[in-house]
């Protein structure tokens, strides 16, 4: 019976582990993962304009199509 026990605590330290890790990435790592793939398709959606600035540039504003929003994203050339 000792045996069958140190198993079941061992095993439920393993779910609350798993649990934990499950946690952690759900809300502190998908949501920014979820923030750069929904930006990153919004800008190859965007109209873009040719950057202006003979040192190049980094960013440039962006119109969404069908829409009157805005939004900056990396100049891709």
């Amino acid at each position: 019976m000792k045996e069958s026990t140190g198993e079941l605590v061992a095993a439920l330290a393993v779910m609350i582990a798993v649990g934990i890790f499950i946690a952690f990435f759900y809300y502190t790592l998908w949501p920014v993962i979820k923030q750069n793939f929904d930006g990153s398709t919004q800008c190859s959606r965007a109209i873009c304009p040719k950057c202006e600035d003979p040192n190049g540039c980094e960013y440039v504003t962006c119109h969404i199509k069908g829409s009157d929003e805005t939004i900056d994203c990396i100049y891709r050339g």
